[in-house]
């Protein structure tokens, strides 16, 4: 974690004091799980360099406290979010009562633009 100038207006503290938070997580040199590093990897996130390390810039405070606590909240939610394993679709198929309505009333609107050009008064 490095600490840096924050971007934008903000007066004279911020040109004055580095508040914003430049965090960078080499997932290869970690001690996380293989399991973790490999789905961590296989993330297509923009974070997510090349070479395998995770950048997290933190700015949104005034407090260099909370841009490295944010900077870590970032960091905790996207390791539990490449962890989460999706659950696997079970193929369904529609039941004969709902494929027979849906065929009927197919059939009962045909019919009814089949009367429209018929229908004289």
């Amino acid at each position: 974690m490095t600490a840096i100038r924050s971007q934008g207006s903000g007066g004279q503290n911020v040109n004055k004091v580095s508040t914003a938070i430049h965090l960078r997580f080499d997932i290869k040199a970690s001690s996380l799980p293989e399991f973790y590093k490999e789905r961590l990897l296989a993330l297509s996130d923009s974070r997510i360099t090349k070479d395998g390390v995770i950048i997290i810039k933190s700015q949104e405070y005034n407090s260099q406290e909370k841009n490295r606590e944010a900077a870590l909240e970032r960091l905790k939610s996207l390791i539990k979010q490449a962890v989460q394993v999706q659950k696997n679709r079970k193929a369904t198929k529609p039941t004969k009562s709902s494929q027979k309505r849906r065929m009927d009333k197919k059939t009962q609107r045909g019919q009814v633009k089949s009367m429209r050009g018929k229908v004289k008064f």
